[in-house]
């Protein structure tokens, strides 16, 4: 009888511990943090790679709950074949001034079993990784790129958050042309959008955002390894009971591929993005679906 009741004392303990914490997770919403990230809790559905919250190829996409000092600052899909990101969500809720010129980091846990209890992202130490991209990939190359931020440092609402969009699991190889003159003002132009149109119901700033990258289907690689998108995409969703009168969300979305010449970007609407991107995810699981149903679809 003590045994039993030795044993009911231990599940009673386990049960009040907090959960593992864990920085690359099966599942985002295995973390109630990282899955407070998407609208509604719900990540998006990408035909082929993930659909309803479940991974088509759990050896190759990883789902990434950004941690910096402790706190969970953003989610990213991280696709280890490519050596890139599938995309990055956030939570905007107003942004800070400045730029970190703190050194880049890495994921420690895609890469090695010795890894699995380093719960945070962390400065690159010696030696490869596998299964991301590394500072040597963007130090010399034949292509005009540079580092190109999925979660831009420019929406992050404080320094912290700021530093922790500053790891290579949250940056693709982007055409220097496009990432500091057309994106760069889509950019801007998001955030303003954002700070003067979304509201929630305490009037505090709040929108919901998912910005990725697909992937070319060439050999075009940065140091033989990591691949160099063809496009990149972002969408935003967010409450507006200030300035709509009949509609309650709103939604707006921008793409533009990833070379020289990309002009400037206007925006369109989120059934367009979705229309757009079901060209390059293919699967039986149904369209693209980046948000929620609240989310209006067309102007």
């Amino acid at each position: 009888m003590m045994g039993v009741l030795n044993h009911l004392s231990t599940l009673l303990l386990l049960s009040l511990l907090p959960p593992a914490l864990s920085h690359v997770v099966k599942k985002f919403s295995d973390v109630p943090q990282c899955k407070n990230f998407f609208m509604q809790g719900t990540t998006p559905n990408l035909p082929g790679i993930l659909y309803d919250g479940i991974f088509k190829n759990e050896g190759r996409y990883k789902p990434i709950c950004q941690k910096y000092n402790n706190i969970y600052r953003f989610a990213t899909l991280y696709d280890t074949t490519n050596r890139i990101p599938v995309f990055s969500a956030y939570t905007f809720t107003g942004y800070t001034t400045g730029r970190p010129d703190d050194p880049w980091m890495i994921e420690p846990q895609l890469d090695g079993k010795k890894n699995i209890n380093r719960t945070e992202m962390q400065i690159q130490e010696g030696g490869r990784y596998e299964h991301q991209a590394e500072q040597n990939d963007y130090k010399i190359s034949e292509y005009k790129v540079n580092k190109g931020h999925l979660f831009p440092s420019s929406h992050a609402h404080d320094l912290d958050t700021q530093k922790s969009t500053f790891t290579l699991t949250n940056i693709v190889p982007q055409d220097i042309t496009f990432n500091d003159g057309s994106w760069k003002e889509m950019e801007r132009n998001v955030r303003g959008t954002l700070v003067n149109n979304c509201k929630d119901a305490n009037d505090q700033i709040k929108a919901y955002v998912v910005t990725g990258a697909v992937p070319n289907n060439n050999k075009t690689k940065l140091n033989n390894r990591v691949n160099i998108p063809y496009l990149m995409w972002t969408a935003f969703c967010c409450e507006n009971k200030k300035y709509m009168k009949n509609k309650k969300w709103m939604a707006g979305a921008y793409w533009g591929e990833n070379k020289e010449g990309t002009g400037a970007l206007d925006q369109q609407t989120l059934g367009a993005l979705e229309i757009m991107l079901n060209r390059y995810y293919k699967g039986k699981d149904g369209p693209v679906k980046v948000f929620p149903e609240d989310c209006p679809r067309g102007p």
